[in-house]
């Protein structure tokens, strides 16, 4: 495994958290949506992660055959929230229904909140990772000289 390896390792992390950071924007900026295009309030989206192979393109014949290293991350999927959507008793609003009651999305502005601050961990932590990376062939480089 070289450093190489593990810069794009930390890549795949930073993409990952990026996607996962404006998803989460993008349900606080419609927390309280009660019309779309698609008819009925926004639906709450998350990010499914799963491990992947980063892009290897110096890796030799013999680490290609273990199978071993270092995983990156990529995004699965974005999924919407299926459940039914909040109900709130507002019969002035213009997208009650004939009883009063409006459909809100199900976000918990909080709960996206803690979301987002995390992304925004995982995304620091890359750019640190990334950045003892650059210092170690930096450091191999000096050596060499």
């Amino acid at each position: 495994m070289s450093l190489f390896h593990l810069l794009s390792v930390s890549s795949s992390g930073l993409e990952a958290q990026r996607r996962r950071a404006e998803v989460l924007v993008e349900n606080l900026a419609n927390a309280e949506t009660t019309r779309t295009p698609q008819g009925g309030p926004y639906r709450r989206k998350d990010v499914i992660f799963e491990a992947s192979k980063p892009e290897q393109p110096f890796q030799n014949v013999f680490q290609k055959e273990l199978g071993g290293g270092p995983k990156g991350v990529r995004i699965a999927d974005v999924v919407e929230d299926t459940r039914d959507p909040e109900k709130r008793y507002l019969p002035g609003h213009p997208d009650a229904d004939a009883q009063g009651y409006v459909a809100f999305p199900r976000v918990n502005p909080a709960e996206d909140m803690v979301d987002l601050l995390n992304a925004t961990r995982g995304y620091h932590t890359n750019v640190a990772a990334m950045s003892a990376v650059k210092d170690m062939i930096q450091k191999s480089l000096d050596l060499m000289r």
